[in-house]
């Protein structure tokens, strides 16, 4: 049997494994969802790694990522665009469920935080036209204040939502817990995002205390403080029931224990903490 509503983003194992490896290690545990990053897809080609999938019957959660829109000039905003139209036809050539996009921070030499935002918005409505084309949802990921300058100026669910808003059809949201989980209007954000349908994905692990890393010390579901469970009976009371896609970075922990353990243990912690 396979188990059901878990998908792998693959960052958990790229340390110990390429795609093709991660892929037949998530099938020995019975892992059937997966959600690659381009560099692990570039790695060994799009082609071959859309017949993997293919040919294991497996379903894309997401693909990681695109985004990365505010630039200093012309110049880097219209490179940023190319690269996301790039994304978005990997995410069709894999059937992935989404293009979960990591929006970017303060241009290099800024310090206007609202324009960064407003650059976000609009490097999105200039590659929404070839998503909807192609039939991929752009989902927004809000990561946590801590990121705001180098890798994502949009920090809330209600920003990311105030973009879906305003650019209507084919963008929603990637609520991932290690990043919204403290936020004081995170379940008033979710019903809201319910009511739309602009929920696109929904990414697990835990916040560590103390985390002795802020990028790459994530927890294992259940060794932190995150109330997974109610935030998946949120997620699911607002309409969306797709798999819960574990997204763990940890350098000093899971990325230097054995892949199978790694696997293994995530397969256990979502069916008795999550």
């Amino acid at each position: 049997m396979a188990v059901s509503g878990l998908s792998i983003n693959l960052a958990t194992v790229r340390q110990q494994y390429d795609m093709r490896q991660a892929v037949e290690a998530c099938l020995k545990q019975e892992i059937v969802a997966i959600a690659p990053w381009r560099d692990q897809v570039h790695a060994i080609g799009l082609a071959e790694a859309a017949r993997i999938v293919a040919d294991n019957r497996l379903k894309v959660t997401g693909l990681c990522r695109g985004g990365m829109f505010p630039a200093a000039d012309a110049e880097g905003l219209r490179a940023a665009i190319d690269d996301n139209r790039r994304a978005i036809d990997e995410a069709a050539a894999l059937n992935a469920d989404c293009l979960v996009l990591v929006v970017g921070g303060l241009p290099k030499g800024s310090k206007d935080i609202a324009h960064a935002r407003e650059m976000v918005a609009d490097g999105i409505a200039a590659i929404l036209p070839h998503a909807r084309s192609a039939g991929i949802p752009l989902a927004i990921e809000p990561l946590h204040p801590m990121y705001a300058a180098d890798r994502a100026c949009v920090n809330t669910l209600e920003q990311a939502l105030d973009i879906c808003d305003l650019l209507g059809e084919g963008v929603g949201v990637a609520v991932d817990v290690y990043h919204v989980w403290w936020d004081p209007k995170l379940y008033e954000q979710i019903a809201r995002a319910g009511a739309k349908g602009q929920i696109l994905a929904h990414h697990i692990c835990d916040w560590l205390v103390p985390t002795t890393d802020l990028l790459l010390d994530r927890g294992m579901m259940g060794d932190g403080v995150i109330d997974l469970k109610r935030i998946r009976a949120a997620v699911e009371e607002a309409g969306f029931f797709g798999p819960q896609e574990v997204e763990i970075f940890s350098e000093a922990n899971w990325w230097k224990r054995p892949g199978e353990e790694v696997l293994s243990t995530c397969v256990e912690r979502f069916r008795t903490v999550c």
